[in-house]
């Protein structure tokens, strides 16, 4: 099961951090609102992992059968790699590639008539880290109904 959580944990983490650097660096020119698409679509995308994991630990490794409680258990355990991938590029990209991002988003969203409030680099890896969780778990929800086998 450690194999298994960490080869796609990492590929999740891999995909995680070149498409979310990716789609900062090359997308900087477009509005805020088509960036994040970009990024739930690059979010979605490295979470994918989660169900190609699960999958592989049932059929390579555990004879075709897995409980959904132990799905639910690789599947976060694989959520985590991708949200940390996430995390990291964002704390990178806010604190050091384009330390004027925040401010330039938070003129943005208050020119648009939303209250906003400051935040700092790590404040938002950390809200980045818990948005790509969330969605991890769901992911993982859905996989482990759909490939649980007694």
């Amino acid at each position: 099961m450690k194999s298994t959580i960490t080869k796609y944990g990492l590929f999740a983490l891999l995909s995680a951090a070149i498409l979310f650097l990716a789609a900062l660096v090359l997308g900087k020119e477009l509005s805020f609102s088509t960036q994040e698409v970009i990024g739930y679509v690059s979010i979605v995308i490295s979470l994918s992992f989660v169900f190609f994991g699960i999958k592989h630990f049932r059929d390579k490794e555990n004879n075709g059968h897995i409980s959904f409680g132990k799905a639910l258990a690789i599947g976060i355990l694989i959520s985590m790699f991708a949200a940390l991938g996430f995390a990291s590029i964002d704390y990178l990209y806010t604190a050091v590639i384009n330390p004027d991002f925040i401010a330039e988003y938070i003129a943005t969203m208050k020119a648009n008539g939303q209250e906003m409030e400051n935040y700092s680099s790590s404040s938002l890896a950390l809200f980045m880290f818990a948005i790509v969780l969330v969605i991890g778990i769901i992911v993982t929800l859905l996989s482990a109904f759909i490939l649980q086998r007694k």
